[in-house]
């Protein structure tokens, strides 16, 4: 055991410190980015290189059921080999013993990454970076909801009771007494956090009744997207301490902002160390410039990756904190893709398209790539908005089988995130929208049922 224990990150080393570790739960991301895996105890996993796991788990819907995209074989659940990432070990502080998670990389029997694995689609998109010797840069930030406990999915999701006995009221963005309301929560989050080697930038109130932002440190794209893999693990578990439930979906409780997982993105010369967006002299360069192209141009064949499921297309509503359409502007929150206030060498470009219920590998993998188009095609985009954007035209889709349309036909996306991935996801996300389609809602049962 002291062989891989002496790779892992300082903060599980610490974790350990004096202690025996008991369990090592073996995990792995899947397309919603649940995570799959084994709890195997800590003297198996000494003894193991590597364990299996079907690649069905690729196959499966958020309910459960199953797309057909298994490929010219037929659905037979080969057996993908999954090896251990030692430097993602990490505490699980919620457990009731000594147990640290470990994330896994998938590869087939010849030791070639399995293509429709999320963490592997990203990997794949930051190679394609490095090789023109451009190191990417990413920050996330998430959005949730700490709601009361939902028993019944016919209820309304409702906001949490807060420490004064009140529920969590809306409108009260950035209030410090509104974070305080969720004092002990927070405080769980923060010592999870810190047990697991994680830096938080800040946490603040946002607009929604119980809606919560974390912002973390920039830094590589793959490391930072298992942070918020855990992270959504990590504060599900600090929220049901308290008996409440943490929620990443986009759009829980109607008349209140949704939640975005917004994407801020700079490009290293891996050469040089300069960022690719500013020049010699501060100013703009070309790169900037081309990599908001391909967003404008790009984002919308990516929409059903940066908003998964039907309730995602919720939060895409005029005057609600998310963005309509692709419009760009500097320091204007209204626009799709925003231009943070920042010196020379932070220069960054925001993508607020991306809902907190997307997957982070994923969405930061197509949020990527649509910018390395960019950057190949070498084209302006549109004139910068000032003003209001939500004065402007709507231009994403508005609802899942649009957006699947639009992925299904994007040549150029495929290439960069993986073709044998697009098919895979275009067919598991369809038979998601397939099965919604067939469930009858309260509001045609109200509206229809004895009206038409």
């Amino acid at each position: 055991m002291a062989d891989w224990t002496d790779n892992i990150p300082d903060a599980a080393r610490a974790y350990l410190d004096g202690r025996r570790l008991d369990e090592v739960e073996c995990i792995i991301s899947d397309l919603p980015g649940i995570a799959r895996g084994k709890a195997v105890p800590a003297s198996k996993f000494a003894r193991q290189d590597y364990f299996h796991l079907p690649d069905s788990i690729f196959f499966q819907t958020i309910t459960g059921d199953w797309g057909e995209a298994a490929g010219d074989e037929g659905f037979i659940e080969r057996d993908m080999i999954l090896r251990p990432d030692f430097g993602t070990a990490t505490a699980a502080p919620w457990t009731g013993d000594w147990t640290l998670q470990v994330i896994h990389d998938a590869y087939d029997r010849e030791g070639v990454p399995i293509p429709c694995s999320p963490r592997n689609v990203l990997k794949r998109v930051v190679k394609l970076y490095h090789d023109r010797g451009w190191k990417p840069v990413v920050a996330p930030e998430m959005e949730f909801f700490l709601v009361a406990r939902n028993l019944d999915p016919a209820k309304e999701i409702e906001p949490m009771m807060g420490r004064s006995g009140r529920p969590a009221a809306a409108r009260q963005a950035y209030s410090m007494t509104a974070v305080d309301e969720f004092g002990p929560v927070i405080d769980d989050i923060y010592d999870f956090a810190e047990a697991q080697g994680f830096e938080i930038d800040g946490i603040t109130q946002e607009g929604g009744a119980g809606q919560l932002e974390i912002n973390l440190r920039h830094g590589d794209p793959v490391k930072l997207a298992d942070e918020v893999f855990y992270f959504k693990r990590l504060i599900r578990e600090a929220a049901l301490r308290h008996d409440c439930f943490a929620t990443f979906m986009a759009k829980p409780i109607a008349d209140e902002p949704g939640s975005a997982m917004h994407i801020h993105h700079s490009i290293i010369d891996i050469e040089t160390g300069q960022n690719l967006f500013s020049g010699p002299q501060g100013g703009e360069t070309d790169a900037f410039y081309h990599f908001i192209a391909g967003l404008q141009n790009h984002l919308p064949s990516a929409i059903a990756v940066f908003a998964p499921y039907v309730n995602s297309f919720r939060r895409y509503v005029k005057d609600h904190a998310a963005p309509i359409n692709l419009s760009w502007g500097r320091d204007n929150r209204t626009t799709g893709i925003r231009i943070p206030l920042s010196g020379p060498d932070a220069r960054r470009i925001e993508n607020r398209l991306a809902g907190m219920d997307c997957n982070p590998y994923l969405g930061i993998a197509a949020s990527l790539a649509c910018g390395y188009l960019g950057l190949l095609e070498e084209r302006r985009p549109e004139r910068q908005f000032r003003g209001d954007a939500y004065d402007g035209d709507e231009a994403l889709p508005r609802d899942m089988g649009r957006a699947l349309d639009l992925f299904d036909g994007a040549v150029d996306l495929h290439r960069v995130l993986g073709e044998d991935f697009a098919r895979v996801y275009g067919i598991v996300k369809r038979t998601e929208y397939e099965e919604f389609l067939q469930v009858i809602s309260p509001w045609e049962r109200e509206h229809l049922l004895l009206n038409v």
